[in-house]
């Protein structure tokens, strides 16, 4: 089902047209957004002006056009503050209804911060955080507290940009004397319940809307991505100084500032710079979300059943990975149990890496959509991942925690990470350092699933002073895992700083019917060993045989011969570099 929300703002109209699935959840497919000041100059009760009504339907006829060459099945529209004051907002929704077909609603200024809320916890928010959600907007502001998509307190106030730069800002740049009357009218509008919000407290403060993420921009000079980028208050005040010295033409050049917002910067710059120093908050993180998402998430709660997926997997991470992953047609059985072996050898090499449950996570998410860049081609897939991750639209992640998953992802298999790398080459030692230890667990769990038929059931990791053990339990055929590990083992071993030998327990796979039961062999893969190449292979194969079994047991194992050129980077692995290297001190 397919359905188009449109939010007819203040200041801005924007549609997304979205692609409802079967578990509830939705993707944008596309989204469309026009700057038509519908409020300027018809605030307050006045009514809104023939220029500002004709471009609003204007901008709106094309909405419809573009709603319907996506086959909608519906098309909801809500009108804010704007319409809501004006002597003649009536008329002008029935001039939408008869031009353009669309009906749109006009909400209350508290059901327009109950969507924004919930907009914004279900992108960025984890649970049982509580939330502070600001959102600017032409005509108002609105301030929300709750913990995930319900809310405790929310109002909304005629504090909107376009109100206060036609009320305060009357010069070129702003008179210092009308910048503190500013301030102290936002003061007096806001203090006493922003007053109850901080006593009440909240884990962050989330900012949507145009207006914000236009600041969120300017803070960090428009250099980097914005989605769940977390902005201190000093840089958003830093920007407010900036701003209200600036004229108009200054304002046009600084990084960030979107050149049409650019009249209205300085009022929505000191207005979230006194909302924010007046909760006592130190940062706040950006969501691309806001009022259209939130009547999408409304739609589908008023028209479903049940939530599947919601109710499945209630963390927004979570269940922002699921969903890229079916979008991309994963092999879910496979994925599940390279996440599950992974996340297992990570919690048994605890006290050599020292990483925490925060780099736990991602290395299960890697794990979970390592294979995704097979929809697009088996070639190269480590690296098809790595974009189909970048680019998937996770929700509630911040940016840096995104690059990591997919560089692990990327790293899964073919060459090991580099510095001369795009993408890793950048990050800091620190950030090197865990890309590598979680890329080279990710590649031992990936080899013991190498016939994606799930044949281990377990494994324990042993130190035994001059290597390490690895005993895995299966319950089936596990030859190819078996062959596989012992062929990628390497960079793990360069984790623990010992030589990894394997050793293979269990029930017994050989083909005979009436054999009786294996006894348990080891396969040795140490530092020295000659790396299988394409002449190798049979022999190899023989090799590992031969150590794993009585000779009267029967095995099984299919060997792919590599195409040519297949190793040429594994060929080309070099050492990794000396800031790089993880310390393997056992703690």
């Amino acid at each position: 089902m397919r359905i188009a929300a449109i939010d007819i703002g203040t200041n801005s109209i924007h549609m997304i047209v979205v692609e409802i699935r079967a578990d509830f959840s939705f993707d944008v497919i596309d989204r469309e957004k026009e700057m038509v000041r519908l409020g300027a100059g018809g605030l307050d009760g006045r009514s809104l002006t023939p220029e500002a009504m004709h471009a609003a339907l204007q901008v709106l006829s094309k909405f419809r056009r573009l709603a319907e060459s996506h086959r909608v099945d519906d098309v909801i529209a809500v009108a804010t503050s704007a319409t809501r004051e004006a002597e003649n907002g009536g008329k002008f929704l029935r001039a939408i209804t008869q031009q353009t077909g669309i009906r749109p609603r006009v909400i209350s200024g508290t059901e327009e911060a109950r969507l924004i809320h919930q907009a914004a916890v279900y992108g960025v928010s984890v649970p049982g955080d509580v939330a502070v959600v600001i959102d600017i907007g032409g005509g108002s502001v609105e301030i929300t507290r709750g913990a995930g998509p319900a809310i405790d307190l929310g109002r909304s106030f005629k504090l909107g940009v376009i109100r206060l730069t036609e009320r305060f800002v009357k010069s070129d740049p702003i008179e210092p004397r009308d910048e503190r009357k500013l301030a102290r009218h936002i003061e007096s509008e806001l203090g006493k319940y922003l007053d109850q919000v901080a006593r009440a407290g909240f884990d962050r403060v989330i900012g949507t809307s145009g207006t914000i993420l236009s600041l969120g921009a300017a803070a960090t000079e428009g250099r980097a991505s914005l989605r769940n980028r977390r902005v201190p208050a000093k840089q958003l005040r830093r920007v407010r100084r900036r701003l209200t010295a600036a004229t108009l033409d200054q304002r046009l050049r600084i990084p960030g500032v979107e050149p049409r917002r650019a009249d209205l910067a300085v009022a929505g710059a000191i207005l979230l710079d006194v909302v924010l120093k007046r909760l006592g908050a130190e940062e706040i993180t950006l969501c691309d979300l806001s009022l259209r998402e939130g009547m999408v998430l409304d739609y589908i709660a008023r028209h479903r059943k049940e939530i599947a997926q919601a109710d499945r997997y209630p963390d927004v991470r979570r269940r922002s990975v699921f969903e890229l992953a079916e979008r991309c047609n994963y092999f879910p059985d496979h994925s599940q149990q390279v996440a599950r072996l992974a996340v297992l050898l990570f919690d048994q090499t605890r006290a050599i890496h020292g990483l925490t449950d925060r780099e736990r996570e991602w290395l299960e998410y890697a794990a979970l959509l390592h294979d995704i860049g097979v929809h697009i081609s088996y070639e190269l897939h480590h690296k098809h991942s790595q974009y189909l991750i970048t680019h998937g639209h996770l929700r509630g992640f911040e940016p840096e925690e995104i690059e990591t998953i997919a560089l692990v992802a990327r790293y899964h298999r073919q060459a090991t990470p580099k510095r001369r790398h795009a993408g890793f080459g950048e990050l800091g030692r620190r950030m090197r350092r865990t890309v590598r230890t979680l890329a080279a667990i990710l590649r031992l769990a990936e080899s013991l699933d190498r016939s994606h038929s799930q044949s281990i059931t377990g494994l324990d990791l042993h130190d035994r002073g001059d290597d390490d053990l690895l005993q895995l339990r299966t319950a089936g055929d596990a030859e190819l895992e078996l062959w596989s590990a012992t062929r990628h083992a390497a960079p793990f071993e360069r984790l623990t700083g010992k030589p990894l030998r394997i050793e293979v327990s269990g029930h017994a796979y050989a083909e005979q019917p009436h054999a009786t039961a294996r006894v348990s062999g080891k396969a040795v893969r140490r530092r020295g060993d000659r790396r299988l190449g394409q002449d190798d292979a049979a022999r190899a194969a023989g090799e590992v045989a031969e150590r794993r079994g009585p000779p009267g047991v029967r095995h099984r194992m299919e060997l792919v011969r590599a195409r040519q050129g297949g190793d040429q980077d594994r060929q080309e692995e070099e050492r990794a570099h000396a800031d790089d290297v993880q310390s393997a001190a056992r703690h």
